[in-house]
């Protein structure tokens, strides 16, 4: 007997956002000139660049909308996913309170310097991750000449792993979930003396979590000056992908900030296998929940049970609606970015990254989405940001997702024409 295919879309508007007026949950992420901290200090980095922001007119008209952006996070500094932003602000200003120092004494050449790393002596960074946020922080800490730590569930894939240890980092396999993996690590650095860099926040453990979705405005910065710089009309909407939240959060925090009224709509996209955020919006008690389950997802970066209580709060204040879609959605946004329509640029996305786009179709061309399509009022009108938020960083899955098809649409939800 064939199995009924999961639907491609489920759904939920926050009601809280239009009237919410509060500004507690956004200042406690994004206090004033908190961004352009962050952007003049990742301007320093060697190499540093903004990572390109690609128009997709074609599919735009092809989906009824007036503008589709995407910033492509698979070109940032080589490491093709936009984690190490925050991870590397993240320390940056740990390492500030350290040592007593204020930007303008703790340059970026000199936070790598002989004499710093003297004044600091040894210090052993930690952090769970699903790949790219481990990927980072190794990054970060090798330029650092620390030692690094990190810790990946059972289910990470062997490439992500290697290109954590690429840097140097020492990378211990737990089994379980990425959710276990945070608790294991938690444990361990306080056992080891290890300093944590997690984006997930916790009784007791919040700072380093808000450096982290501080570091990640860099990017919505840099978006916002290339859309400036191609004349390009305001942004309408914005899709970011979600696991634990910071990304989600920042974004929003971002926008909030930016325009006190008449901020982009943001919509929040998960997982169906991993929605802990749509699990959250649906309780209607304003607490983070927890999804259960083993998170058996193809989006790793993505594949979180636990939402991160700090960017919850402010997702909870201020994002305008949760979305969770099934795997088949992603694996059709990776393949639409890689072969475009004519005259659109090709986008290389992994799973997390390509999942926005996916989202976004199903909204615009499945009856499922009709609904929320009015909800959001996107139409010809619209002008949307996506977030590439990695590249093809587990290349043995990429090459079964887009040269032999793995996850396919199913048949009911396939494109009609």
């Amino acid at each position: 007997m064939s199995q009924t295919p999961e639907k491609p879309l489920a759904w939920a508007i926050n009601t809280r956002a239009g009237a919410h007026d509060s500004t507690e949950s956004l200042d406690a992420i994004l206090p004033a000139g908190a961004a352009e901290a962050a952007r003049s200090f990742h301007r320093q980095i060697p190499n540093f660049h903004p990572s390109p922001l690609q128009a997709l007119p074609r599919l735009a008209a092809m989906l009824g909308l007036g503008g589709v952006w995407v910033k492509d996070e698979s070109e940032r500094l080589d490491l093709s996913s936009f984690k190490v932003l925050g991870g590397s602000f993240a320390i940056y200003r740990f390492l500030q309170q350290r040592l007593g120092m204020n930007d303008r004494e703790l340059t970026f050449d000199r936070l790598i310097s002989p004499e710093i790393k003297d004044r600091l002596g040894s210090i052993t960074f930690a952090s769970a991750t699903d790949g790219n946020h481990g990927r980072g922080i190794a990054w970060a800490s090798s330029k650092l000449g620390q030692d690094c730590v990190i810790y990946v569930h059972s289910k990470t894939s062997t490439a992500r792993i290697k290109a954590i240890r690429h840097h140097g980092a020492r990378v211990e396999v737990v089994d379980g979930t990425y959710d276990d993996a945070v608790r294991k690590i938690e444990a361990d650095a306080r056992e080891n003396g290890w300093q944590v860099i997690s984006d997930t926040s916790w009784d007791g453990y919040e700072d380093i979590p808000t450096w982290i979705m501080q570091g990640y405005t860099s990017m919505f910065s840099e978006a916002r000056e290339e859309l400036t710089a191609k004349d390009a009309k305001p942004l309408t909407h914005v899709f970011l992908q979600a696991g634990v939240g910071a990304l989600a959060a920042s974004g929003v925090a971002f926008y909030h900030r930016m325009f006190t009224t008449q901020s982009p709509r943001c919509v929040i996209v998960e997982p169906s296998r991993a929605a802990c955020l749509l699990e959250s919006i649906r309780a209607g008690d304003g607490q983070p929940h927890s999804f259960p389950g083993e998170l058996d997802t193809i989006m790793a970066g993505l594949a979180c049970g636990d939402p991160s209580p700090l960017a919850w709060r402010l997702l909870w204040d201020r994002a305008d609606a949760f979305v969770a879609v099934p795997d088949y959605v992603a694996a059709k946004g990776m393949r639409v970015f890689g072969v475009p329509l004519k005259d659109d640029p090709p986008v290389i996305s992994g799973e997390s990254g390509a999942v926005t786009l996916g989202a976004l179709m199903v909204v615009m061309e499945a009856p499922e989405g009709e609904e929320l399509r009015r909800a959001l009022d996107l139409g010809p009108d619209s002008q949307v940001l996506l977030i590439n938020s990695e590249g093809n960083t587990d290349p043995d899955y990429f090459r079964r997702v887009v040269w032999e098809g793995v996850n396919p649409v199913p048949k009911p939800y396939r494109y009609s024409g």
